[in-house]
This record gives C-alpha cells, sequence and structure tokens, in this order.
C-alpha cells in the first residue's frame, strides 16, 4: 500500500458520542411473526454509544443478541466477514439463548456524503429490529457514500453513533481492498465491523469502566495497545501496517478484555 493510499486509509474508525438532538419520533410500525403490524417503542435503541454496553455484554437483560444488518445496493458484507462477526460477539458476550444474524437489502436513494443525521434518518426508515423481553438487537447499516467528517488526510470507513446502531462505509472499504496490496475485502469488513461494535460495548472508557487505565486519550475513546483492535490507527501508517499484517484480524488487547468481563461479558 503506498504512501497516499495509507493516508486516505489512516481514518479508520469512528465513535460518535455527542449530545447531538436525536430523533424525536420514537414509535415505529413493524410486522409481527404473522404478518401483523404492531407499534414499537425505539427510545431503549436511540441512547448514546456505550449507553446500552452491560446490556449488550450480560444476561441480566438479555438473554440474546439480534443483529441486523441493512445494506445498499451489492454492499452486502461477505459471508466469512458475518462469520467473523459472529465468533467475535460469541466469545465477548453472555447470551445463552445465543447471537443471531440476519440481513437485509434495503432501497435508498444513493447518496455521496452521508452525515449522521443523515444515517439516523436511514436507519429509521429501514430498521426493523428492535428491543423486545429477552432479546438486544443492534443495527448495522452498510452504506455507499462518504462520511461527511472526512479530510483530504483521511477517511473514516465506520462509526459508531447509537447505542446499538453503527454504520459501515461499504464502498469506501471496497475501493481500499481492491488497491495493489491491500488486506482482502473480508479483513477490512471484519476489522471495522469489530471495532464499531467494540464501542458499542463501551470501548474504551466509554461506558464500561477500565479496570486499567489504558485509554488513549489523544485520540478519543481508544486503545493504548496498538496491537489492540482498539487502537487508533490515524496517526502511523507503520501501527496499521502491523495491525493487518498477514491478513490477520487484531484481536482485543487482555485491558479491553478485563473492562469486558467487569461490565458482565467473557
Amino acid at each position: 500500500m503506498n504512501t497516499k493510499n495509507l493516508k486516505l486509509f489512516l481514518l479508520l474508525f469512528a465513535v460518535t458520542i455527542s449530545c447531538s438532538k436525536d430523533s424525536e419520533n420514537n414509535t415505529v410500525v413493524v410486522e409481527d411473526e404473522n404478518g401483523n403490524p404492531i407499534e414499537v417503542d425505539t427510545s431503549a435503541n436511540k441512547k448514546g454509544v456505550g449507553d446500552s454496553a452491560n446490556d449488550l455484554l450480560s444476561s441480566n437483560s438479555f438473554e440474546k443478541l439480534v443483529v441486523e444488518i441493512l445494506y445498499v445496493d451489492n454492499l452486502q458484507p461477505t459471508a466469512s466477514t458475518l462469520v467473523n462477526f459472529k465468533d467475535f460477539l460469541e466469545a465477548r458476550l453472555n447470551k445463552p439463548q445465543g447471537v443471531e444474524i440476519v440481513q437485509r437489502q434495503v432501497e435508498n436513494e444513493s447518496q455521496e456524503v452521508y452525515s449522521i443525521q443523515d444515517i439516523r434518518n436511514i436507519e429509521d426508515t429501514h430498521r426493523s429490529k428492535f428491543n423486545e423481553q429477552g432479546t438486544i438487537t443492534v443495527s448495522g447499516l452498510f452504506l455507499d457514500g462518504e462520511y461527511d467528517q472526512n479530510t483530504e488526510n483521511g477517511s473514516v470507513l465506520g462509526v459508531a453513533y447509537r447505542n446499538t446502531s453503527f454504520v459501515i462505509f461499504g464502498q469506501t472499504i471496497r475501493e481500499f481492498s481492491n488497491q495493489p496490496l491491500a488486506p482482502s475485502l473480508t479483513t477490512l469488513e471484519s476489522v471495522v465491523v469489530n471495532h464499531e461494535v467494540g464501542h458499542l460495548l463501551g470501548l474504551v472508557n466509554a461506558g464500561t469502566d477500565m479496570q486499567t487505565n489504558h485509554q488513549d486519550t489523544a485520540h478519543g475513546r481508544h486503545c493504548t495497545d496498538d496491537n489492540c483492535l482498539m487502537f487508533w490507527t490515524a496517526e502511523t501508517g507503520e501501527g496499521l501496517l502491523n495491525m493487518l499484517t498477514g491478513g490477520s484480524i487484531p484481536s482485543l488487547d487482555t485491558f479491553c478484555i478485563a473492562d469486558l468481563q467487569a461490565n458482565g461479558g467473557k
């Protein structure tokens, strides 16, 4: 990967933990298992990033997790990406009733640039899975276009923006995976998806308390260990290359795992 491409790849992950105003419409009509319309309160799925970390990690309130993957055009994640994602979740979450991933293609007018509000609006239009008794749900959007916070020095590939919501800029990831010597599409997708869900789980110091101080405060909610999945790679290309050497997907370090375990995870 050449220097120009590295600079464009460096802003790999993002997390939105601001207090910006969310949608005021907290009800939606969806179909039940028999196809009958029902009104659902969605307020529990419209909180801040990290607010549901314990609910996701532990079995105290929810014994099952359902992840609804919504993708536009041909941006469906690879089958191997979803296997890697499920393995990551099952390794860290206490969900005795299991982890289920469902996916669905959605129609959306293509945009060149997306703001967080645009992304929220798309989720609100298409999301059909919400928390219910015993089951917590997560929404993952795979979109075309770019994030409006991109700069000339870097492109964001994923953002965690609600307590149970993340977005992946799938077209951008594919552009990088098609470049010479770049990691595979599955590797890039897996790293970004796992990283963004790590933020939903409260990492680092964002809803899940640290057992040992390992927050890279200079880069927000990220880990100081440059081999950890939650490392912020915007400063050095060397760190990014080391993370992805041989096509392997970085794992969480012992500090992050200890944090999750203390908050109800495995």
